[in-house]
């Protein structure tokens, strides 16, 4: 198989759980890759080494600000056409129907088609992997798509996430830091609070007390990071800890590279779960999540990380019935909650290790 399409059409983050298996897909078959992506997805796939191409498609099954039209579906199925593609491998979360991406593959000719699927796909797809979650188990997403890929024989000795790090950016990221407040020479860690999905947002009042207790226990510096629109949100979060308290607003001053290396550079970071967690994994960087109860399968991979809980309001609860078959499944009770406590503890123990680690013997 010289050239294999990924389909991943969602955010960034969920991209970035998908990598270990592109890249065994690139390894085991020696294939030229190119991934099939949102406008939120591609911006991240230049810095995942495995992926070669990338076309942009925000499909309409897929939720997005700003869908394409349903004209672009014959486009795109005509781009996949000339790509010539040996094989289309589809990459979905457990509650996601695959067929429509499937059926792009279908239409453009790719030969070779693997998804998972609940239903009897009879010809749309050449590998079934049938669906069993999560009603028989939940993997992690990044398990999920590496079992996906060995269904045809792919297989990788590296499971970590892949991302490149530009380290020689990290000169400029510093002076920028510096700018904000942040003594570099001192541990600091990213304080990440924004989220791609409302129903993930940990309420504000809740981080100026989280953000209070932890500068007021380890002394560690926070940087309020996230992106331009973020940036309103926190000021009102340094304002909330205390101006001159140790917290600096970064929000808006990173490229995505940037924010990698930045990301890599932190003594550890606390953030909702979203891309900057997945991020974090795969910088090796140790990772304090505030998980909402929406997917399990999304907690920090193979990274030094604590997972404390938070529920979703019920109005912006999910209507997919998969998903709420799984947020009745969860003991609720004997989950680690999002306190403030729980936050602090978890960011003393994690900073403890990483310091440690980090000492001359």
């Amino acid at each position: 198989m010289q050239r294999i399409l990924c389909i991943r059409l969602d955010n960034m983050g969920d991209l970035i759980m998908s990598s270990p298996a592109i890249e065994a897909l690139k390894t085991t078959f020696q294939s030229h890759i190119t991934v099939l992506t949102s406008t939120m997805g591609a911006v991240v796939a230049p810095s995942i080494p495995a992926i070669d191409d990338t076309i942009i498609f925000d499909a309409p099954w897929v939720k997005s600000q700003l869908p394409d039209p349903a004209s672009s579906f014959n486009e795109i199925v005509q781009q996949l056409r000339e790509g010539r593609y040996d094989a289309a491998v589809v990459f979905t979360v457990y509650s996601q129907n695959p067929l429509p991406a499937v059926m792009l593959a279908y239409l453009a000719g790719i030969p070779m088609r693997l998804a998972y699927c609940r239903e009897n796909p009879y010809h749309l797809l050449t590998h079934w992997a049938p669906e069993r979650e999560p009603y028989t188990h939940i993997h992690h997403q990044v398990q999920r798509d590496l079992n996906l890929v060995a269904h045809i024989g792919a297989k990788t000795d590296n499971e970590k996430l892949q991302l490149e790090v530009k380290d020689e950016q990290w000169p400029e990221i510093m002076r920028k830091i510096e700018h904000c407040g942040i003594d570099t020479s001192r541990p600091w860690a990213v304080m990440h609070t924004g989220v791609s999905d409302f129903k993930r947002q940990y309420p504000v009042q809740k981080w100026i007390e989280a953000g209070k207790a932890i500068i007021a226990k380890t002394k560690l510096q926070l940087l309020l990071t996230g992106t331009s629109e973020e940036r309103a949100q926190n000021l009102r979060i340094r304002h909330g800890i205390g101006v001159d308290a140790g917290a600096c607003v970064a929000a808006g001053l990173f490229s995505l590279t940037e924010f990698i290396v930045l990301i890599k550079h932190a003594s550890l970071v606390i953030s909702v779960n979203t891309s900057t967690v997945h991020i974090a994994a795969a910088t090796n960087t140790p990772v304090v999540v505030l998980y909402a109860l929406t997917n399990p399968q999304h907690t920090p991979w193979k990274v030094p990380c604590s997972v404390l809980y938070f529920d979703v309001p019920q109005h912006l609860q999910s209507k997919n019935e998969v998903i709420r078959y799984v947020y009745e499944q969860y003991d609720k009770q004997h989950l680690p909650p999002a306190t403030t406590e729980n936050i602090v503890t978890a960011v003393s123990g994690l900073l403890e290790e990483r310091l440690e680690k980090n000492r001359p013997a």
